[in-house]
């Protein structure tokens, strides 16, 4: 099983806002991305190094307002919404793997179903919990397995802005460590003790840069 960051997922109240947000944070003007039929969302999109990328994603105003599902990355939750309002928020990361029906069954925890999603002539079956819910508050990750091919990343700008650490807190730093080793994913990510937290330290044109 061969497991890496594919890409992290920070959400926004538009898009517009999320843009801005970066800009004044990171120096760069992240680029739209492509829609999400399936889930009534957008995003921008940029590489991240190592061939993953940086997601900004938010409900698409365009969509329409009911998908027959509930949003992924706890969009429609009230409370997610009302920290989007304030400003752009870590919301989940994602690992990649060669080997997603082994990952489902032998997680400890329930990640979701794993739905298949298509964009032109790729696509990606990722595991969303139906009610779009995050395990364990988007300390543990999603993860994906994409079609055969060059990773999506490849095609996306090269803005200068890459990934140097996912950062999870916890109450228990041996409980999530021990999950993660379950997942085969402990070595993507550092896990310190604290409340219930997930950040993204990023190396950016500004310098170092956390997105919490």
């Amino acid at each position: 099983m061969h497991n890496r960051i594919d890409h992290f997922a920070i959400g926004a109240d538009t898009l517009e806002q999320g843009v801005a947000a970066m800009e004044a944070k990171l120096g760069v003007t992240v680029p739209r991305g492509g829609k999400h039929d399936a889930m009534s969302t957008h995003n921008c999109v940029m590489q991240a190094g190592n061939e993953s990328f940086f997601e900004l994603i938010a409900t698409d105003p365009d969509a329409p307002a009911d998908p027959g599902r509930t949003r992924w990355f706890t969009l429609d939750d009230p409370a997610t919404q009302e920290r989007l309002a304030e400003r752009p928020r870590a919301l989940c990361w994602v690992v990649g793997t060669d080997d997603l029906d082994g990952v489902i069954a032998t997680s400890p925890v329930d990640l979701g179903e794993v739905v298949l999603f298509t964009r032109g002539d790729r696509s990606w079956r990722l595991t969303v919990p139906k009610d779009g819910h995050l395990p364990m508050g988007g300390l543990l990750p999603a993860f994906i397995e994409w079609s055969p091919g060059p990773h999506p990343s490849t095609g996306q700008q090269d803005l200068g802005v890459t990934l140097d650490a996912v950062q999870l807190q916890y109450p228990d730093p041996d409980e999530l460590i021990a999950i993660l080793a379950a997942l085969h994913v402990d070595h993507l990510a550092k896990v310190s003790p604290g409340t219930s937290a997930l950040s993204f330290s990023l190396k950016t044109p500004n310098g170092l840069k956390v997105l919490d």
